[in-house]
């Protein structure tokens, strides 16, 4: 596909989990995007504050552009039961560590008020199966903060391998952070889904 992306045999469509709706992101979210990225504990790694709504909207039209240049990328997540947008999971390509590209990451963001709920792990098992079956992928990596117990432990349920830490300089955004790079074949995700 790229030199960026490994190939992929199919595009991903939207997914329903047990208490999930994971849709392709559109523009028609904004104003409730912008209400859950505007949380500094949504965005505390590796920002340290929540976003603006300009950051939002540029993060959906990011999102929106991932969806058309490869077929892929993180769906929206809405709760089944009433519908409230509570973040975001799914795949994206690592473009900040470039060492490790073509490569394919999992990755999850959700609104504080879902905490606890294991949503994060539920969404990026489906993003998981998807990536294995559909998208047909040999492996994929998960890049959380290294002081982010949450997202790590999040990882580390999913069965994933920690390979080693990276540290990822600052750039414009945010300072410099350390990640810890996990990753899972399709083999070992397969074993651990029977």
């Amino acid at each position: 596909m790229s030199d960026i992306c490994p190939p992929v045999a199919a595009p991903l469509g939207d997914v329903t989990t047990e208490r999930l709706l994971l849709r392709r992101f559109d523009r028609d979210v904004l104003d409730e995007l912008a209400c859950v990225f505007d949380k500094r504990e949504v965005w505390e790694f590796p920002y340290g504050r929540g976003m603006t709504r300009a950051e939002t909207a540029d993060f959906l039209d990011a999102q929106i552009r991932h969806w058309d240049d490869y077929g892929f990328g993180c769906w929206m997540a809405r709760e089944r039961q009433g519908e409230r947008l509570v973040g975001y999971v799914g795949l994206s390509i690592p473009t900040f560590l470039p060492e490790i590209l073509p490569a394919v990451e999992v990755g999850w963001r959700f609104a504080p008020t879902s905490w606890g709920n294991g949503y994060a792990t539920e969404g990026a098992t489906a993003a998981l199966d998807e990536a294995f079956s559909t998208l047909g992928l040999s492996s994929v990596c998960s890049l959380p903060q290294t002081d982010n117990p949450r997202s790590v432990r999040v990882a580390q349920r999913l069965s994933m391998n920690l390979v080693e830490m990276v540290n990822i300089p600052a750039n414009e955004l945010r300072g410099e952070v350390m990640v810890s790079h996990f990753e899972i074949n399709r083999g070992e995700w397969q074993s651990k889904r029977r």
